[in-house]
């Protein structure tokens, strides 16, 4: 860590004073827990499995010392005092989660980032920007071997799906007073997440057929949804059933989103269930703009439950995210709808909004859905011309 001290300038150094630090990161936990050198020294001599005694770690170093990372949820106790840390440590070995894929998904988790804002400050958000401030990209073709040696593929004659393909485009532009009718949002997730058929593999173990290939065919990702304007349908929280194809109504709790919208000052929205939408994106408005916003969260334990501290388990979930979503873009574009993903996120504010616990069943991505603004205010890349043609643009 490292900060600026006149002090230290008017001695003769730089001004920038750094600091080493050692953090301890366990993923259960709500933040890493910030460590010195003997702390270290004490964890590493710990197994993950086996108990210690702990009169022999206090004769080494110390009773104090043992009590604090016993109090931080970094050592975990057999007695009573210590019953709270362990049962925490003991659901979340019941995940199965692999130690650092968990690890990477609590530390990757945004809360309260205005990343739109932030972007703009930089610079960041048109390509003259970026090439401006980060030089050339990576060409966007990639060349292996020699021109010669290529073998040219024959091109076919292009069909309704290659039209879909070619229409869909991510969507900037939502007309913010438009809604969104209900038979197409019906549509959108029955295509995206309803069940088109159920096996019974044995006692307590059902499988759903999807639209989109799942791993182990569990289709771990939940969609909850942030509804602001369709036909029909009361603004708020709503989980996604895919078995019985319905909604599922959640308690939006005001004084919690109020709370977080505090952090941001007058830039934060004033409603609360604006302020979500905003918060979700990451600051985004033209995403947050979106009639209907739809949050994809595996259940980690579905897809764990087979694959135990496997290190390819949350590949895996991170894949079925991406299919669902693609599924849902592709289903809106043929309504003529307007759709995005992301993963720009604050999986943190809607955890505390979709009552969620991140190790148990986390966000990973966004999704918008609705109907696209008569004008282009910012700006779409839209080479196919399908979403916005020349004329729309004058």
């Amino acid at each position: 860590m490292a900060h600026f001290e006149l002090d230290d300038l008017l001695a003769g150094g730089t001004g920038v004073v750094s600091r080493m630090q050692w953090f301890a990161h366990a993923p259960q936990l709500a933040a890493p827990v910030e460590v010195d050198a003997d702390d270290v020294a004490l964890l590493g001599e710990l197994g993950p499995q086996d108990w210690m005694p702990a009169p022999l770690l206090r004769q080494r170093h110390g009773a104090a010392r043992l009590r604090t990372l016993l109090k931080a949820g970094l050592l975990v106790g057999s007695t009573r005092p210590w019953a709270a840390q362990r049962e925490a440590d003991e659901r979340f070995r019941d995940q199965h989660w692999h130690g650092l894929a968990a690890t990477w998904h609590a530390a990757s988790r945004w809360d309260g980032i205005d990343a739109a804002g932030e972007v703009k400050e930089a610079g960041l958000l048109t390509a003259e920007g970026l090439r401006e401030t980060y030089g050339p990209p990576p060409p966007a073709v990639h060349e292996r071997g020699s021109v010669e040696a290529r073998i040219g593929l024959p091109r076919m004659a292009q069909t309704a799906f290659d039209e879909l393909l070619d229409a869909r485009a991510t969507c900037r532009n939502f007309d913010a007073a438009a809604s969104l009718p209900l038979p197409q949002l019906a549509q959108v997730l029955e295509r995206a997440f309803g069940a088109r058929g159920q096996v019974h593999g044995a006692d307590d173990f059902d499988v759903l057929k999807k639209t989109s290939p799942s791993g182990g065919a569990l289709h771990p990702t939940e969609c909850y949804l942030l509804v602001k304007r369709v036909d029909g349908l009361a603004p708020g929280l709503y989980h996604y059933r895919p078995a019985d194809h319905a909604l599922q109504p959640l308690p939006l709790d005001e004084a919690v989103v109020q709370a977080d919208a505090a952090r941001h000052g007058d830039a934060a929205p004033a409603d609360a269930l604006d302020f979500l939408a905003w918060i979700a994106v990451g600051g985004q408005p033209w995403f947050a703009d979106a009639p209907v916003l739809c949050v994809l969260a595996p259940r980690f334990n579905r897809n764990f439950w087979k694959y135990r501290n496997h290190p390819k388990a949350y590949r895996v979930c991170i894949l079925d995210v991406g299919h669902l979503s693609q599924t849902l873009l592709l289903s809106a574009t043929e309504l003529g709808l307007g759709s995005y993903v992301t993963a720009a996120i604050n999986e943190a504010d809607l955890e505390r909004a979709f009552g969620l616990t991140h190790w148990l069943e986390g966000p990973l991505a966004v999704c918008g859905i609705g109907p696209r603004a008569q004008a282009m205010a910012t700006y779409e890349l839209d080479p196919n011309r399908r979403a916005w043609p020349r004329e729309a643009k004058a």
